[in-house]
């Protein structure tokens, strides 16, 4: 038989983890979605999961499995979802049924007050969506406009027709998001659940994405300084620099908080990038609709979350762009450093060229005198070797010594010109 690859089984299922959820109409949907404020990426997930054990033991619900990424299960009257993300946990409640007045706020009592307080993390964002029959097109904007702010209500109709959905983006008395669902009679259980599923995304990571908003505002406060530095310094090496060396260090020390700022930055900054293409994606598989005149969700992303995305992109390439500017320019430094210093070492070569040639000229001034003091100690010597010779030979020992000058000093400069050469 053919044997499996140990991960077959586990990528396939993985497809297959998070099914949506199955609502009828009327119900209500109660979502909460918490992170921990600094490192969430690195946080202990297993806090996570005792938090969601904490509250199934109160309502006497079944544990999750010790490694889950997600949980489906019934805690009496309720539903719960709950999943593990990258950087924040998500608990949607459901609850079948009409309610007794709309978007009410006892419903959240189902998240006890002290759990709340236990969770470990903040709340990041939470909504309260009403599903519902559809009435009439007049009828929902009547009730749409006495649930939410007008001025940035959005309002669609999605997947060709199924629902209409509707939402201010704005937080109410009770700290929650609302939303309204008001679906066809015609529309089933899975695809209501799968256009409150896309809601509570879309909001989630349009606010996960807004978390890359603050820490661009921080940091162009300091890149608007390091900037006006460096071009300042990049100016003050058109002319000359007196201290060459204190300008590359200055420019490598701004290179360096850059580079620090990029490393910092890093992680939020490409999942600003990532929630956001999310986002657009959410909604786009919505397949919108204009409903009664009123804006969309995409054309209130448009208006209102677009151009804070632009901002955060724009600053994150704006750190770059200074970064290999401060770069480039402690290259072209060093580079005129190192031809400064090149320079240097040419003259102190010729310098050294000219005390070497001086040194030889000494050197064979030295030689030629010394050519002359042995030659002097040498005629000594032969003519006391001599001196014995002049009365058996007629000669005056001075002419003796005259004549052993010539062959004497022949002699020592042919020695001396021979060890030279041996030695060179």
């Amino acid at each position: 038989m053919l044997q499996d690859h140990p991960l077959r089984y586990a990528l396939a299922n993985e497809l297959h983890a998070r099914p949506f959820p199955s609502l009828n109409a009327p119900s209500q949907a109660l979502f909460l979605a918490i992170k921990q404020p600094q490192n969430a990426a690195k946080r202990d997930r297993a806090l996570d999961r005792a938090h969601l054990i904490a509250l199934l033991d109160r309502f006497g619900a079944a544990h999750p499995q010790p490694d889950a990424t997600h949980y489906f299960g019934d805690m009496g009257k309720f539903r719960i979802k709950w999943e593990m993300h990258t950087e924040f946990v998500t608990y949607t409640v459901f609850v079948d049924g009409p309610e007794t007045r709309a978007f009410d706020p006892e419903l959240w009592q189902v998240f006890p007050e002290a759990w709340l307080k236990s969770a470990p993390g903040a709340r990041i964002t939470s909504l309260h969506i009403r599903v519902a029959n559809a009435p009439s097109d007049a009828q929902i904007a009547q009730e749409i406009d006495e649930w939410f702010v007008p001025e940035s209500l959005a309002v669609s109709s999605v997947l060709d027709g199924s629902a209409v959905i509707a939402g201010d983006f704005r937080i109410d008395s009770g700290g929650h998001m609302r939303f309204a669902v008001f679906v066809d009679s015609e529309t089933g259980q899975r695809r209501i659940g799968r256009v409150v599923q896309r809601i509570c995304e879309i909001e989630t990571y349009k606010t996960m994405s807004m978390l890359g908003l603050p820490r661009a505002r921080d940091i162009g406060v300091r890149m608007g300084e390091l900037d006006e530095t460096l071009s300042q310094l990049v100016a003050d090496m058109n002319g000359d620099l007196a201290q060459p060396e204190d300008t590359l260090d200055q420019l490598l020390s701004i290179a360096a908080e850059l580079e620090k700022l990029q490393s910092e930055s890093a992680f939020r900054f490409g999942a600003t990038t990532a929630y956001n293409a999310l986002v657009n994606q959410r909604i786009n598989v919505l397949r919108e609709e204009r409903f009664a005149g009123r804006q969309t969700f995409a054309e209130f992303m448009m208006r209102r979350f677009d151009p804070a995305m632009r901002t955060v992109k724009a600053n994150e390439n704006r750190l770059q762009q200074i970064t290999d500017r401060a770069i480039r320019a402690g290259d072209l430094l060093r580079t005129r450093v190192d031809v400064g210093r090149s320079a240097q070492n040419q003259l102190l070569l010729e310098s050294m060229n000219k005390r070497a040639d001086l040194q030889l000229r000494l050197q064979k001034t030295v030689e030629g005198l010394s050519v002359v003091a042995i030659s002097y100690y040498a005629i000594n010597l032969v003519a006391y070797l001599l001196a014995p010779l002049s009365e058996p030979l007629g000669i005056s020992k001075t002419t003796l010594t005259a004549a052993a000058v010539i062959p004497v000093i022949g002699l020592v400069w042919f020695v001396i010109n021979r060890l030279r050469r041996h030695i060179e």
